[in-house]
């Protein structure tokens, strides 16, 4: 499974983070009733401008799997839920609802 992380301006849609197109190490998991991102963030003059519109980012998941339509998981980000730890190059990024969706699913035909 090939999978892309994003991390979007909710308003203009401004991509900030996109493993599909710059390669960024990161791990997300479920913990309770949140999921926690961590990307690892070698220059933390890169992050800059995400960290100015913290308050309004969403955060996507994509998920290609062969021979079946691409899997898009829409998490809302929680309020205060971005923190930077510049010690330890970290980007933390907290989100307490998602949506799936497959696009194909929404196609006109």
């Amino acid at each position: 499974m090939k999978e892309t992380f994003l991390v979007k301006h909710a308003v203009g849609g401004r991509a900030f983070i996109d493993t599909g197109k710059h390669p960024l190490p990161y791990t997300y998991e479920q913990q309770g009733q949140q999921w926690v991102f961590r990307v690892r963030i070698e220059q933390p003059e890169q992050i800059a401008e995400l960290l100015k519109w913290k308050e309004e980012l969403n955060v996507f998941v994509f998920q290609e799997i062969e021979n079946e339509p691409t899997q898009k998981l829409w998490f809302y980000v929680d309020e205060d839920g971005v923190q930077f730890n510049e010690d330890k190059g970290e980007l933390t990024i907290r989100a307490t609802s998602h949506i799936l969706y497959i696009p194909d699913q929404f196609s006109v035909k």
